[in-house]
């Protein structure tokens, strides 16, 4: 496979149409998918196939990144939590072509849950204890850096936040204040999803947990981490009455140095996603739920 080619316009194409995309994997595989359509949800460059032999899947295409780097971190991933039982997708063909990455994984069953249950938050704890120590003979993969003081490769951005209002300055400087006394990569040896929340969640019938998706961001470090991602998640009403409160409790048993930290960090990459992409209002109402954890924290 030479990794440096790429298909004749591909950058000109591949980012809207996922045929071309289906094309470039053959180029560098000979395996002929069949484009199905776009995957829900405004996943952009995911869309369902069907392999040679009938079964389906998901085509995700990465741009800017090297196929190495995935093996070495989010697919390493992916595969620990696999053998433990994880219900994570198997990556079942990838390819680097030019500066992105085509890659084909596993459909799982079952479809994001309209509003997260107690089964569901039961079942999801549940997961996030099995991946717990999972990558402590893994030092090859990076720990999942959080951001405090510097800016994220398109998200996670403190200028906005300046920018913004007072309260949101304040608030980047309360993020900033955090992250000159803490890591700037959260410590530990757990498997860490890093955007888990209730959209990369899959539930089936009873509403529990049949898989967790999206694992494009997923390194070493403190699985905690997932959970207040979660928290972030639930906002403002994608839970079923009590489901929140249930998870603010087993928060508030969390260790500062592990909390502030990733309360912190998904503050930032809310509220900055908030002001740059929602409306006013919006990015007010997210302002005000990330201070009001700062404010318990201090």
């Amino acid at each position: 496979m030479n990794d440096s080619s790429e298909p004749a316009g591909w950058q000109r194409v591949a980012r809207l149409d996922p045929v071309r995309m289906a094309d470039a994997l053959y180029e560098h595989t000979g395996v002929r998918l069949t484009v199905e359509g776009p995957c829900p949800g405004g996943q952009v460059g995911t869309a369902y196939v069907r392999l040679p032999d009938g079964h389906r899947a998901v085509l995700k295409w990465r741009p800017g990144t090297r196929l190495a780097d995935l093996r070495a971190g989010p697919v390493a991933v992916t595969d620990v939590l696999r053998a433990a039982g994880y219900p994570a997708p198997a990556t079942e063909l990838s390819a680097q072509v030019g500066p992105d990455v085509v890659l084909v994984q596993e459909l799982l069953p079952g479809a994001p849950p309209g509003r997260l249950g107690h089964a569901a938050l039961d079942r999801a704890l549940a997961l996030n204890d099995l991946q717990a120590g999972r990558l402590a003979g893994h030092p090859e993969v990076p720990e999942t850096e959080l951001y405090l003081t510097g800016d994220g490769p398109g998200f996670c951005l403190h200028g906005p936040l300046r920018e913004f209002s007072r309260r949101s300055a304040a608030l980047e400087a309360w993020i900033a204040e955090v992250g000159a006394s803490a890591p700037g990569r959260l410590p530990g040896v757990d498997a860490v999803h890093h955007d888990f929340h209730p959209g990369n969640l899959l539930a089936g019938p009873g509403g529990t947990v049949t898989g967790v998706v999206d694992w494009d961001g997923a390194g070493r470090g403190d699985r905690r981490f997932d959970l207040v991602t979660l928290r972030f998640g639930l906002y403002p009403d994608a839970a079923e009455p009590g489901v929140a409160e249930r998870l603010d409790e087993i928060l508030a048993g969390f260790p500062e140095e592990v909390l502030r930290p990733a309360w912190a960090c998904m503050s930032l990459r809310m509220t900055d996603w908030a002001i740059r992409h929602f409306t006013a209002a919006a990015a007010e109402a997210w302002i005000g739920f990330a201070e009001r954890g700062a404010a318990r924290l201090g």
